[in-house]
């Protein structure tokens, strides 16, 4: 309950990194991350080829664990992947299991999380039509477009119903249409679900397209290098926010940093 005239309090930290190394091999991949990701933000991350950004996805996801420091997922330690927490992969050929239809796709996820087989068939339904893939409940993943297939890894993972959705570089396969069809397909999903998001992306306009806030990683090893956030107005549009002086500043920053970052070297 908000006192009447106060100012409701801003949404807390679904997760914290906490200082945190990982080493790999004996090598350092990222050094001394402190991130806080509100829930509901769309927090993307940017950096040069080789600064970890996947790595601190897989992180995220509880695939690594830190070797200094901490991750904390809704004030618990992350230390395992977790049903709530969904992870969509750039290559969805192999993300996908090509012996099940779209229909068996997305259930695999329900029989992971055993939900009781007669209420299956209404989740798959309500997760396929969020994606835009109603009429393609029997096909299998080598009858559907590059595209198709990305709908279907997300469907699947929304059948999680997870509080993150974590992607990486989730588009960067697709033609320029598709990819510009999926990133509002994504917002869309995000202003339904509500759910957290971090997105990790080459594409510096696909970062301030899609984000509340973006963070770009220094390489070698990765750490953070800015931290800018996204005043940009919701619901964004393909034509008009890409057109807004704003987004123009907010590429330019970021192309900066991108170009002196690529030859930063601790």
């Amino acid at each position: 309950m908000t006192l009447a005239g106060a100012a409701p309090s801003a949404p807390s930290s679904l997760y914290r990194f906490q200082n945190v190394d990982l080493s790999l091999g004996g090598k350092l991949i990222l050094n001394d991350i402190s991130i806080s990701v509100r829930k509901g933000e769309i927090l993307c991350i940017v950096g040069a080829s080789g600064c970890g950004k996947t790595t601190l996805l897989r992180l995220a996801g509880g695939l690594f664990k830190p070797s200094r420091g901490s991750v904390l997922f809704d004030n618990a330690p992350m230390t395992a992947p977790r049903q709530d927490v969904a992870i969509v992969f750039q290559d969805y050929g192999r993300a996908l299991l090509p012996w099940r239809t779209a229909t068996g796709n997305i259930s695999l996820a329900l029989e992971a999380a055993k939900v009781p087989a007669g209420e299956r068939p209404r989740r798959i339904e309500a997760c396929l039509g969020k994606v835009g893939l109603s009429g393609h409940a029997d096909k299998y993943p080598t009858q559907m477009s590059g595209g198709m297939q990305q709908r279907l890894q997300i469907a699947r993972c929304l059948a999680q119903e997870p509080q993150a959705l974590l992607m990486d570089e989730p588009f960067g396969a697709l033609d320029a249409m598709t990819r510009q069809s999926l990133q509002d397909e994504v917002l869309a999903l995000h202003a339904e679900t509500g759910a957290t998001i971090v997105f990790v992306t080459h594409d510096l306009e696909e970062a301030i397209y899609l984000g509340d806030r973006v963070v770009g990683l220094l390489p070698h090893p990765g750490r953070v290098g800015i931290d800018i956030p996204i005043h940009l107005p919701r619901p964004r549009n393909q034509l008009a926010t890409r057109e807004d002086p704003e987004f123009l500043r907010l590429r330019r920053v970021l192309f900066d940093f991108i170009e002196t970052s690529e030859g930063h070297r601790s």
